[in-house]
């Protein structure tokens, strides 16, 4: 049991955010920035194209890899050392990633790279929470995210512009440099936050995580984050394959292509913003995933009548990512708050079902359109928008009435 003392949301106390979310940049865009370059690495190192979505799922396992361990180890030793540490550490593989030669040492350092995301969701999204009050925390985490989504935004463009002009080893070099920048506004200004934990030996991380694990609502909630964002993190990382070699796009209108799917995101997490304070906690996810829904729907039908794919495609998907812009941010905070164990710790349980479940779906998701194109890619978007209906649904609703019986709004 640990005992938070917040603090509201202003000029000065935004500074910390600010300085995170350049890291948070850096980590997503050394995704986005890459992904469109895969293309043109494979060819560098002489392997298919096939490999191209690799580089996306090590990315993530890697970040599921290290999570259980940064949540706990914050929480003994304090956020601000272990985020300091981890994006120093984040900087520095992407320059060791110059030397690789060949795909293997290529994913392998990808998956160190990978350590990045944990970074965030284990440690930095746990402090965020710890800093401020219940709606500005969420309200930060949007900020966020819209600050952050310039990382999908910039990154297909200049990815294609390296591809056609630059070698994409700048990227990595210019991910490098913005982490530092980071590091130096962390170090001055992320705060000290007072939390009262109960002190208990490094070896019961264990029982913690069974703590977590067992509590049936955390379970339920943590799913449904990547229910949600499992499309998104789909298209990200087959859309390069998908509109360029299967659809012959432009790497440059493969980039523009990217405006409106991720501006739908945008679009929701701005929405978020002006609402949340007029509705009850919970209710823009019961809005939210019903337009998730449709936009499915609309992929599968344009899958049907393929003539109308590409229209289809990006109406679907701009559907999809704004109804996760309104609800990715609660359920986050829902699922953080179901346990009364270290929010370290829980943050890390969170990190670490998220970012498994993107590296196992996102390489089944490789293999299937493999084989099915873009049926596959509309089926499984339409399968896990379909299952949040169910269980976490469920779970959602239940956690919103106890908030009302507890008269919280």
């Amino acid at each position: 049991m640990q005992n938070i003392q917040t603090v509201k949301l202003n000029r000065a106390t935004f500074m910390f955010p600010l300085a995170l979310v350049l890291f948070e940049f850096s980590v997503y865009i050394g995704n986005d920035l890459v992904q469109p370059a895969m293309l043109a690495i494979t060819k560098d190192f002489g392997v298919s194209s096939a490999w191209a979505p690799s580089s996306m799922s090590f990315y993530l396992l890697g970040g599921a890899f290290v999570a259980w361990l940064l949540g706990p180890l914050s929480d003994r030793l304090g956020r601000k050392k272990v985020l300091l540490g981890g994006v120093l550490f984040f900087a520095i593989t992407c320059l060791l990633i110059l030397l690789t030669k060949n795909i293997e040492s290529f994913l392998a350092l990808r998956f160190l790279q990978g350590f990045g995301l944990s970074v965030i969701t284990a440690v930095g999204y746990a402090a965020i929470q710890e800093t401020f009050d219940e709606r500005d925390a969420i309200k930060v985490m949007a900020l966020m995210a819209n600050v952050s989504l310039l990382a999908p935004l910039l990154g297909p463009v200049l990815g294609a512009f390296m591809i056609d002009h630059v070698s994409w080893h700048w990227g990595f070099i210019g991910i490098a440099a913005i982490t530092l920048v980071s590091w130096f506004g962390l170090k001055a200004k992320m705060p000290d936050v007072k939390v009262s934990r109960t002190k208990k030996p490094f070896s019961y991380i264990i029982d913690d995580f069974k703590q977590v694990f067992k509590n049936k609502c955390f379970v339920a909630l943590t799913l449904a984050l990547p229910l949600v964002s499992m499309p998104l993190m789909l298209w990200i990382a087959l859309s390069p394959v998908m509109l360029v070699e299967y659809m012959g796009l432009s790497s440059m209108q493969y980039g523009l292509a990217q405006f409106p799917v991720l501006g739908g995101l945008i679009a929701g997490n701005l929405v978020l913003l002006k609402i949340i304070d007029k509705f009850a906690l919970g209710k823009t996810v019961l809005m939210g995933l019903p337009l998730m829904l449709a936009g499915a729907i609309i992929l599968v039908l344009g899958a049907i009548w393929q003539e109308y794919f590409i229209h289809s495609l990006i109406l679907g998907m701009t559907l999809i990512s704004f109804g996760e812009g309104i609800s990715f941010s609660v359920l986050y905070r829902f699922a953080l708050m179901s346990s009364e164990v270290s929010k370290g710790t829980v943050a890390a349980a969170v990190s670490v079902l998220m970012m498994l479940s993107f590296f196992i779906f996102l390489e089944l998701g490789r293999v299937l359109y493999e084989s099915f194109h873009i049926w596959a890619y509309s089926l499984i978007c339409l399968a896990f928008i379909a299952f949040w209906f169910t269980l976490p649904r469920t779970h959602l609703k239940k956690v919103m009435q106890d908030r009302v019986e507890n008269g919280q709004f």
